[in-house]
């Protein structure tokens, strides 16, 4: 088996990962670099559109069917767990049949999801149904992550990784437009426009993505019996509980701080909705930051820095100061730390994990990413409605930050050394 690190690049003319054309001996195996790597992202960003879309409609939802705090947490949380869980078998199907097929395969699935929520869904039971199928649009990431990976060389991984990253954007784009798209032309109009949207990219995508030259599918066997082998790899294991707290803070926040901004705060859903979007931009532009400043200085200082400043931060916020200035620079640099963490993780995941189990490490550790946003709102929403407040809710966040930032300095940079 070849080590990432002494894998041949899969694009080898002079101006490879630069936009230039790989090298190719069929038409299947075409295309650039750059080219295969804004296809992913504007895949990964539109399917993440449609992942969040139940989330800025979320006190939409419960006022009208009079949820309780935990019941809204549930309904905005659970496409969270979905995605996640299901980025472990596509993320197998991905090293198996490639990107090629998976990218159209699941924007077309998701789409499905969506009508549903949008026309059918008018009841709790009908959301949560509607919400656990829209989870197959988080699943995206397990098929950019392994695809990316195999068009550049280990020196550029972490940058490129990190630019695909940015289509973490989607769910920004769902907090900027989905309640305003309501407010303007209807409950059904943002899911119409997103089922469009996907139904575009999956043709796009079956048209022009094209997996790298070279790519060897991931050998036949038993999909538990690899899974299980992949789960074992003590990189998986220790990467994932990073990615449990970096990128499973930043979806928390995504999916539950418009409810947290109007209960704490008294704000508009509409004002949360737009300091939500805020937050999320930022986190998404600083993950391609987190990349390439770990390509040059290492995954394990990049990883240690964020996660001391989502310690302090998290504190700060627990006291739940004013929200400008205290609170509003801590929620800013809670997306600073937390995004760029995610891009250190996967640089470390490009660096350690076996060529051919990329796919499937990418998908067990983007489900502890997931399962990590999917916890928080739950917790946040039983604190809430238990004791009135957040404060116990980000003291745990800050205490398991502290803990994460001394298992990275322990485990996982000896793993990285080894």
């Amino acid at each position: 088996m070849t080590h990432p690190d002494e894998a041949a690049a899969p694009v080898t003319s002079p101006g490879a990962g630069h936009g230039a054309a790989a090298p190719t001996g069929s038409a299947r195996s075409g295309g650039s670099a750059t080219l295969m790597l804004v296809l992913a992202t504007i895949g990964f960003a539109v399917n993440f559109w449609a992942w969040a879309l139940v989330s800025p409609l979320g006190g939409a939802y419960s006022k009208a069917l009079g949820l309780s705090a935990v019941q809204q947490s549930v309904l905005v949380a659970v496409p969270v767990i979905v995605g996640s869980l299901g980025r472990i078998p596509v993320g197998a199907l991905t090293d198996r049949f490639g990107a090629r097929i998976m990218f159209p395969l699941v924007s077309a699935a998701t789409i499905v999801p969506v009508l549903f929520i949008g026309f059918v869904a008018d009841s709790y039971p009908l959301l949560i149904l509607g919400g656990f199928f829209l989870g197959l649009g988080g699943t995206a990431f397990a098929v950019g992550v392994p695809f990316v990976n195999a068009w550049y060389p280990p020196a550029r991984r972490g940058t490129a990784l990190g630019i695909f990253g940015i289509g973490m954007g989607g769910t920004a784009i769902s907090a900027f437009t989905t309640v305003r798209i309501t407010d303007a032309y209807g409950k059904s109009a943002p899911f119409v426009l997103v089922a469009c949207v996907l139904a575009v990219y999956a043709v796009a995508s079956w048209l022009l993505v094209r997996d790298a030259p070279g790519r060897a599918p991931a050998a036949h066997g038993h999909f538990l019996a690899r899974t299980w082998a992949t789960f074992r790899l003590p990189a998986t294991l220790q990467l994932s509980w990073l990615y449990a707290v970096g990128f499973g803070g930043f979806v928390a926040f995504s999916v539950y701080l418009p409810t947290f901004l109007v209960n704490a705060y008294d704000l508009t859903a509409a004002d949360a909705a737009a300091r939500t979007a805020g937050f999320v931009v930022l986190a998404v532009a600083c993950r391609p930051i987190g990349g390439t400043l770990s390509d040059r200085f290492g995954g394990i200082p990049v990883s240690v820095v964020c996660f001391a400043l989502v310690t302090v931060l998290a504190a700060v916020v627990a006291f739940q100061p004013s929200l400008v200035p205290v609170g509003t620079i801590a929620f800013l640099g809670l997306a600073v730390g937390l995004g760029a963490s995610s891009g250190a993780t996967f640089e470390l995941v490009a660096k350690v994990a076996p060529q051919d189990k990329v796919g499937a490490v990418t998908g067990l550790v983007g489900a502890a990413g997931g399962l990590g946003g999917f916890i928080p709102p739950l917790i946040m929403g039983a604190v809430y409605q238990l004791n009135g407040d957040y404060g116990l809710g980000f003291a745990a966040l800050s205490l398991t930050a502290l803990l994460t930032l001394l298992f990275t300095l322990g485990p996982v940079r000896r793993g990285v050394r080894d």
